[in-house]
């Protein structure tokens, strides 16, 4: 079995150390709003090693509970967008005709559009809201997903083992979903580890400009936005978390390449 190198095994690292605070953030630090205001903002020292923010909340107490919003969100984008996009392109590339020109007519005019703007603008006119934000990167990720897979059902279709599953009289979807789909998975998976990269800093982005989770809630764009002012008095408090959406957005990249290449050897490998 063949080791993944340096840069993968620290991406898995970050990822795993990432999951963790995503999942058990809550019980963690169930304090991690707790506020001090006899306290203040301070920089890093015994008791808090990423210092306090002008609420006197801890800092890394704030990133720790802060994963869950940031990260199960981008979960949830880039599985919505996987699914929606499986669902376009998969009969948009296998059947092509109208449902192929459709679909790609679609995807051309969401793509022509720039997806942070639109989340923002809808976002401020629906009054803002975490879900909200979700649902609106899920329509807005999608085309991308199903152009992808579009392209790889495209490259599939003409492929010796299909014309074999056409010859025994499936049915056109059975061999989309048990014959072409199993083939494409690592291009789709692979683009759905990018598009985690994306709704991560598009969630971040939107939760800095006040129009994603609520004010006061332990989120890392939220954090950011808050202590943007204190770069002087404790400048932790607004790079931590800035920190903390690069790192972890980079081990996402990172982990979905070294994924797609060892699919793909296996499927070459059979």
């Amino acid at each position: 079995m063949r080791l993944p190198g340096p840069a993968v095994a620290v991406a898995l690292l970050v990822l795993a150390a990432t999951g963790t605070a995503a999942l058990f953030g809550g019980l963690l630090v169930p304090d991690a709003t707790a506020q001090d205001l006899t306290t203040g903002i301070t920089f890093p020292g015994p008791g808090h090693p990423l210092g306090t923010d002008e609420l006197g909340r801890d800092v890394l107490r704030l990133l720790v509970a802060g994963a869950s919003t940031a990260v199960l969100g981008a979960l949830a984008v880039s599985a919505g967008s996987m699914l929606t996009g499986n669902l376009i392109g998969l009969p948009a590339g296998y059947l092509g005709g109208r449902a192929d020109a459709l679909a790609m007519r679609w995807a051309d005019l969401m793509l022509s559009i720039p997806a942070l703007l639109v989340a923002v603008v809808v976002a401020g006119v629906m009054g803002g809201g975490y879900w909200l934000a979700i649902l609106v990167l899920i329509v807005l990720f999608a085309p991308t997903d199903a152009r992808v897979v579009r392209g790889a059902v495209l490259e599939q279709r003409s492929r010796a083992y299909v014309e074999a599953a056409r010859l025994q009289n499936l049915t056109s979807w059975r061999i989309m979903t048990r014959h072409v789909w199993p083939n494409i998975l690592p291009v789709a998976l692979a683009n759905a580890f990018l598009n985690f990269a994306y709704a991560l800093v598009s969630l971040a982005s939107l939760s800095f400009l006040g129009l994603g989770v609520a004010a006061g809630s332990p989120d890392w764009g939220r954090t950011l936005s808050d202590n943007k002012g204190q770069l002087f008095a404790n400048p932790w408090a607004a790079v931590a978390p800035g920190l903390a959406i690069i790192i972890t957005a980079a081990a996402v990249t990172v982990v979905g390449d070294w994924l797609q290449e060892r699919a793909e050897r296996r499927r070459l490998a059979r």
